[in-house]
């Protein structure tokens, strides 16, 4: 089982996007049994894939031992299930801190293995007590980048404080390249994946299903097939 978290420093950077995208790849691309682990109270994530509330809040998995496998939820979508998000993970970061507890998820993540080939992790922004939860237990880090200054001097930061203990993968998410700013930030970067900034991505809200289950044929649908076949080949290194 291989685990990835979706995360960066700033909001607003297409978080969501990539972790319901992937998860979609990951179970209908590759076949792979596959759970979306929501960890950002907004749960935008659980929003879009429908799943349903939980009997117990989110937060219970990490303050009364409650087995992760009690609030998983099937999807619509083969192979893939959701671990949904809720309000209660507002006050994950003090949970962490009073359990004092620094490899908590990595346990909880070792205890889903059995079950799935991949795990991906929808993180709240900013660097935190959870955040250093998921930089322990991700085996790959996908951090997407909007083409600007203060995006990528967020994604500098994130880079400053994991030094070399995690293996992070930027991406450009949000791409216009009719846009001189983002078109100079691509060729400084050439080697990054790039997902564009289409109007069919915009609409998996009004859809509430990933872009590959509508529209796998766009360029936005492409994107995502190719980046998560770039994350297979670097997870099989």
């Amino acid at each position: 089982m291989s685990t990835i978290a979706i995360y960066s420093l700033k909001g607003g950077v297409g978080k969501t996007t990539l972790a319901v995208n992937l998860a979609w790849a990951s179970a209908a691309l590759s076949s792979r049994r596959t759970l979306l682990w929501d960890l950002d109270p907004q749960a935008a994530s659980s929003y879009i894939l429908s799943g349903a509330r939980a009997k117990e809040p989110a937060q219970a998995v990490f303050s009364k031992d409650l087995a992760p496998e009690q609030l998983i939820r099937r999807t619509d979508i083969e192979r893939l299930d959701l671990l949904p998000a809720d309000a209660s993970l507002r006050g994950l970061d003090l949970l962490f801190h009073e359990l004092d507890k620094k490899k908590r998820l990595a346990k909880l993540l070792t205890g889903l293995a059995r079950s799935y080939d991949r795990i991906l992790l929808d993180c709240p922004p900013g660097l935190t007590e959870t955040s250093d939860q998921v930089m322990r237990a991700a085996d790959l880090i996908v951090a997407p980048v909007i083409p600007s200054p203060l995006s990528e001097r967020a994604y500098a930061e994130v880079i400053k404080h994991l030094g070399d203990r995690a293996d992070v993968l930027p991406v450009y998410s949000m791409v216009d390249r009719r846009r001189t700013l983002h078109a100079d930030a691509l060729a400084r970067h050439p080697d990054w994946p790039v997902i564009p900034m289409a109007s069919v991505i915009e609409s998996m809200t009004v859809h509430r299903a990933p872009l590959g289950s509508f529209a796998g044929k766009s360029s936005g649908g492409q994107a995502f097939a190719a980046l998560w076949q770039g994350i297979e080949r670097r997870l099989a290194v």
